[in-house]
């Protein structure tokens, strides 16, 4: 990861700074959970301030709007939606230095974020994910894959927990298989892993030598023959494999959080409430959110059997009770 240590200030307080910088850039680490976000935090931020040459507190709502509107690297006008990632980044980075008393205004608080219009989420039916599952293949890889599927689909986490899950999330009480996952903003939760999902799983597992009962804590869930030690496969490896599942299913293309959508609308479509969807996507305010984990914290979601059933895929009931963490 690129640090603060690579973004320098002219001034006396130097080493001042690129603390602050560093300690920005973990805290906001922590709380979204992504490194990619963290990378393009320092990224922007090294960009601005290189340029610039000034110390934070130095500079102007005219040198943040200039920036931030200007052109790039590829000499093209910056879109809306890159103006208000440039803004949005930096304007976070003062709010920090707000926080720690550092600094006593924001220059981004007086500028207008441009508008953009957000297309509509859409997400598939039940029928477009039986034809998407339909089209992948019985390799070891595509057995993987179809189990990725099922897991965003089913569990509706984000690309970024269902690709860190290893061995370790996963426990086993009386006979019902919970995951643990770090969510949006550093919250952690606890969900019941759907049972589809984890048949799934443990095919794949088996078509690469891998077993549940005998995989170390650290590995990940998600297996590739180009991996070196605990990793698995990246997410970016993945998201050009769904792309060409999606073509040759027949379905547009998208990126991998239209199965986050699709987890929803399938949801909504089996009859649970809105309610109901907004806690099982964590979408709600802190307070309503600490309620409403706490009540699922260990209860078993009742919810991806409907689902399940409407998108087609066979599943085996569990038989056996199986205690302690797959990884032990």
């Amino acid at each position: 990861m690129t640090t603060a240590q690579a973004i320098t200030f002219p001034e006396e307080n130097l080493v001042g700074w690129e603390r602050a910088m560093y300690a920005f850039l973990v805290e906001k680490q922590r709380r979204s959970g992504s490194v990619r976000t963290v990378r393009s935090y320092s990224s922007m931020l090294e960009n601005f301030f290189g340029r610039l040459g000034k110390a934070p507190d130095a500079v102007t709502v005219q040198e943040v709007f200039a920036w931030a509107h200007g052109k790039g690297v590829s000499g093209k006008d910056p879109s809306p939606v890159t103006i208000g990632a440039r803004m949005a980044c930096l304007s976070s980075f003062y709010r920090f230095l707000q926080r720690m008393d550092i600094v006593v205004s924001n220059p981004c608080d007086k500028l207008e974020r441009p508008r953009m219009s957000t297309p509509p989420a859409r997400g598939l039916s039940a029928e477009e994910v039986r034809r998407l599952l339909s089209i992948i293949p019985d390799t070891p890889q595509g057995l993987r894959d179809r189990a990725i599927i099922l897991t965003l689909v089913l569990t509706g986490r984000r690309r970024a927990e269902v690709f860190r899950m290893t061995a370790g999330d996963l426990n086993f009480e009386n006979g019902v298989c919970f995951y643990s996952y770090r969510g949006k903003g550093g919250k952690n939760g606890r969900r019941e892993f759907p049972q589809p999902a984890l048949d799934a799983l443990r095919s794949a597992l088996t078509a690469f030598g891998k077993d549940l009962g005998t995989m170390g804590p650290s590995e990940s869930l998600w297996p590739s023959r180009s991996a070196v030690g605990d990793r698995g496969l990246t997410s970016g490896t993945f998201y050009g494999r769904f792309r060409r599942y999606l073509e040759k299913a027949g379905l547009a293309p998208s990126g991998l959080h239209l199965l986050r959508h699709t987890a929803a609308k399938l949801r909504r479509d089996a009859g649970e409430s809105v309610e109901d969807v907004s806690q099982f996507l964590d979408h709600s305010s802190l307070a309503v959110t600490s309620l409403y984990l706490r009540r699922l914290e260990n209860h078993e979601d009742r919810g991806w059997g409907r689902v399940a059933e409407a998108i087609g895929v066979v599943y085996h009931q569990a038989e056996h009770v199986e205690t302690g963490s797959p990884g032990a």
